[in-house]
């Protein structure tokens, strides 16, 4: 059934198969960040320093909104791909269904919220006065952007949990490249600062969202429903938020933590916040390997999970962790060597460079506990254990808020104490990952 647009990750070699699904993962999401950066880059240097530091401010705060919507979205994902693992076509069909009803009323929900309580967020995190009205045009720029959002991310997971990784690359690379090209139009032709930008992305994220979901259903045997597989399924809808519930509620404690991690930058100026925005769009470039492994992982788990091969899902979390463990090293070594020419790719500002410079030889040091932390997530998140979701994130979200407290009593740890807050919580969060993965292998894998 619709052999030609899924992809079976229970029989064949682990590493293979997570190879062959996370390269489109990985090109997908490489060119979401090149358009994430070259908004950045574009802000930076074509309206100044002070316009990139309020599309940065606001950038933890639309986290926590998008990572309710991801997290549902997450949940339905691994309930379909563990129903297919099982070969259980009908409840796959259901579970398509019934995901995208849970997804479009939480975006519809959080998009709303989050528009209405724009300004007394950036407020309340101390957003600096003179980027204030910048920063508050573009988050509720991106609040309407969240079902649009959703769209694409619902039908990629649900795409994903088929093992068709390859269908949604294509409308990503198309509305990247569309994001660009808008982004110079109206920001540097028609100047229209940062509410350009903005709009040049809400525009490329409609594109992606309705394309890829117009084209599932019109190419995908499993997408084609009759009235009795789109009925309103309470079991499959409840496993559904079961597993979806607790990763929203673990990325939207990391969101809370990095919203408080936020205001601590934003005490020290608009040249810390620049050089914040410009180190996080950095490590989120480099974090992309580990995060496309990651959501291989998660299917491949899932399967594997529903199909009750449980030993195949410990060979692929070794054999990934064996890979992230030498990409970690290199990026090391990339880090060390050129962070402050890559922080001048963003902006021109001497200050700024110097700090984002040193700063991202400090959180390089951390890679591979970042690494270690997406491995783990990815396996645990496949075979559906959801406490580990909510420990995850209350432990990622403790470090963020108390970790700075402590640094920035010691006088010389400084503006630095934001970003050994960063690598220290990375440390902490994949000890507890990979101790709960070794508490999971206990329990299943004989």
């Amino acid at each position: 059934m619709a052999r030609s647009r899924t992809m079976n990750m229970t029989e064949g070699s682990p590493i293979r198969l997570l190879a062959v699904f996370a390269l489109p993962l990985l090109i997908g999401n490489l060119f979401q960040q090149a358009y994430n950066i070259a908004d950045s880059v574009i802000v930076g240097q074509f309206i100044g320093a002070g316009a990139l530091a309020a599309v940065g401010a606001t950038g933890s705060v639309t986290f926590l909104f998008f990572s309710v919507c991801n997290g549902i979205s997450s949940g339905g994902g691994i309930v379909t791909a563990q129903y297919f693992g099982a070969q259980d076509h009908g409840k796959v069909k259901r579970a398509i269904a019934n995901s995208a009803y849970i997804m479009f009323a939480t975006t519809l929900t959080m998009g709303a919220l989050a528009f209405a309580l724009t300004p007394t967020v950036l407020r309340l995190m101390g957003t600096p006065a003179d980027i204030l009205p910048d920063a508050i045009t573009y988050m509720r720029m991106s609040c309407v952007s969240v079902p649009l959002i959703g769209v694409y991310n619902y039908s990629a997971s649900m795409l994903r949990a088929l093992g068709d990784s390859r269908t949604p690359l294509i409308f990503l690379v198309v509305s990247c490249f569309l994001n660009v090209c808008m982004d110079l139009i109206f920001v540097r032709v028609f100047h229209l600062g940062v509410f350009g930008a903005a709009l040049a992305t809400m525009l490329a994220q409609m594109i992606a969202g309705i394309g890829c979901l117009v084209f599932a259903l019109r190419t995908n045997p499993y997408f084609m429903l009759s009235r009795e597989e789109r009925a309103f399924d309470r079991q499959i809808a409840g496993h559904a938020v079961r597993l979806g519930l607790p990763l929203a509620l673990q990325w939207s404690m990391i969101a809370i933590s990095t919203t408080a991690l936020q205001r601590v930058v934003n005490g020290f100026g608009t040249a810390a916040v620049a050089a914040f925005t410009a180190t996080t769009r950095v490590e989120q470039l480099t974090q992309q390997p580990f995060g496309s492994l990651s959501m291989a992982l998660s299917t491949y788990s899932g399967q594997n999970f529903g199909a009750k091969r449980l030993d195949r899902v410990r060979l692929g979390l070794r054999d990934s962790m064996l890979a992230m463990a030498a990409f970690s090293l290199a990026m090391l070594g990339i880090m060390q060597l050129l962070g402050g020419r890559i922080i001048a790719v963003f902006v021109s500002d001497p200050e700024v460079i110097a700090l984002g410079g040193r700063a991202i030889r400090i959180t390089s040091w951390f890679y591979v506990f970042l690494g270690t932390i997406y491995m783990t997530r990815g396996t645990l998140n496949g075979v559906g254990d959801a406490m580990f979701s909510f420990i995850n994130g209350l432990i990622e979200m403790l470090c963020r808020i108390f970790l700075p407290m402590g640094m920035m009593l010691i006088p010389s740890v400084g503006v630095w104490a934001i970003w050994w807050t960063a690598g220290l919580t990375w440390a902490v969060s994949a000890l507890f990952c990979v101790l709960r993965y070794l508490w999971w292998k206990r329990k299943h894998v004989q």
